[in-house]
């Protein structure tokens, strides 16, 4: 059972980067997947959350609007696509898995972790 989070990188203010979240070893479709991050110094915070029948997702409010949490079960993958990129979304972006058909807010209610993928947003 294995996540892997990939396509972080450098950006500048105002661009845009698509994070993946692959599955392997499990099907996501009976998955709830949550998007968390961690800025150095920081604790984890809540992105982005997705049920595991799809939608529109839930966002915290500093991101509403500029970032959209998708899903593509036939590709075992969830995706995060982050616009309007700000100094303050530097951090490290982890994927979860939430055996449960509803979002958590929490890290902790989530099962399964991928590594982080570091997002950089600087000039």
């Amino acid at each position: 059972v294995q996540l892997q989070a990939f396509g972080g990188g450098l950006v500048q203010p105002g661009g845009s980067l698509r994070l993946s979240c692959a599955a392997s070893g499990f099907t996501l479709d009976h998955y709830a997947m949550g998007w968390f991050r961690q800025a150095p110094g920081k604790e984890r915070e809540f992105v982005a959350a997705i049920s595991w029948s799809g939608g529109s997702g839930s966002y915290a409010s500093s991101v509403k609007g500029r970032f959209t949490i998708s899903r593509d079960d036939a590709k075992n993958t969830v995706y995060l696509q982050m616009n309007s990129l700000k100094p303050e979304d530097t951090a490290v972006y982890s994927c979860a898995a939430r055996p449960a058909s509803v979002i958590s807010y929490s890290y902790r209610q989530y099962t399964y972790w991928g590594q982080g993928t570091l997002v950089t947003v600087s000039s």
